[in-house]
């Protein structure tokens, strides 16, 4: 009952000052009542005690009552109760997404913790999770590159992918130009209104077949913006320097050596940006900074209906009405 009337809002609040007619018209009543008062003498009063006065006395100021409840009931129905419902129709249209992750060799260097490649995986499932709407596909590249994943809705499937990648699945190297080259042809059949590209390395191209600006130009062709990340810290990092047959590394310190004007020159020819990550923090705010250029887009449209409530006010008024005439015409009807 409660819940009903916190739904209920008036068209007409300035009504209800015509409630303040009650007490007025209750304050009429009583002096009308003391004026009609008849005074007479009597020697005693003994003979009146334990007389009680009948219901139909009790009642008598009844009527007085119910036509001020009626008044009440009839200055709500002035004031127009009504309830309002809405609702939205909300549509969202999601971005398509590739992310191209280098795996080289020179990934599982350990300036990240505990390390490039891994560091990279963690915060773009982390993305991932952060974009329910978008559609999402995965390219890994080294000396040679392929696609993981095609663009899919299904981010269980991109994240499991995930868990899987490693170095060594293609042949080493770094070939950047292959790598957005394969991302691009993933996506560019899209119809999606934003299309996205993630490039992350932590090199210079040195092979494949598909110079890196060559393919930013075909991405910009395609309407196809591509955010590229640098990864690695400033100066020396401990990566490996050589691989044994039991698939193990030994670790060196090696120059840190990523072609960031190359990777500049392709963010800013297709409408991206360049960023350059130097550790774990620095990369997952990287993402952030992309999650924010990158929204998704919403087409809302709102919706109301408004219903009246003063029939039930009206029926209670009328009846108040029609018992206090039946009570004072019937049952309190004075002889003249």
């Amino acid at each position: 009952m409660l819940d009903y009337f916190n739904d209920i809002s008036f068209a007409n609040k300035e009504v209800f000052w015509l409630l303040l007619i009650i007490p007025v018209t209750l304050a009429w009543y009583l002096y009308k009542q003391n004026t009609l008062d008849v005074e007479f003498k009597v020697s005693s009063l003994q003979s009146f005690k334990g007389i009680k006065p009948t219901l139909k006395e009790q009642l008598h100021g009844s009527t007085i009552v119910l036509r001020l409840l009626a008044l009440v009931l009839l200055i709500v129905v002035l004031a127009r109760p009504q309830s309002r419902s809405s609702w939205k129709d909300v549509k969202t249209q999601g971005i398509d997404i590739v992310m191209a992750l280098d795996i080289s060799g020179s990934m599982l260097a350990k300036d990240f913790k505990p390390n490039r490649l891994e560091a990279a995986k963690e915060v773009a499932q982390e993305f991932i999770d952060d974009r329910p709407n978008d559609r999402i596909g995965l390219v890994i590249f080294s000396g040679e590159s392929f696609t993981q994943c095609p663009l899919t809705s299904d981010h269980a499937v991109v994240k499991n992918l995930f868990s899987g990648i490693r170095t060594g699945m293609v042949a080493d190297g770094t070939a950047i130009g292959n790598g957005l080259a394969t991302a691009v042809a993933r996506i560019k059949d899209s119809k999606s209104k934003s299309k996205v590209i993630i490039l992350i390395t932590d090199g210079v191209n040195n092979q494949g077949s598909v110079a890196p600006l060559t393919a930013a130009e075909i991405a910009k062709t395609f309407g196809i913006r591509v955010y590229t990340v640098g990864v690695g810290t400033i100066g020396k990092a401990l990566a490996p320097v050589q691989m044994y047959p039991d698939g193990s590394y030994q670790y060196g310190y090696v120059d840190v050596d990523i072609d960031e004007k190359s990777l500049t020159e392709i963010a800013e020819m297709t409408g991206g940006r360049y960023f350059r990550a130097t550790n774990n923090s620095k990369l997952k705010e990287i993402y952030h900074e992309i999650d924010r250029l990158e929204k998704t887009i919403f087409e809302e449209k709102n919706f109301s209906n408004k219903a009246e409530h003063f029939f039930p006010f009206a029926v209670a008024a009328a009846l108040l009405l029609l018992i206090e005439f039946v009570l004072k015409n019937r049952v309190f009807k004075s002889i003249p």
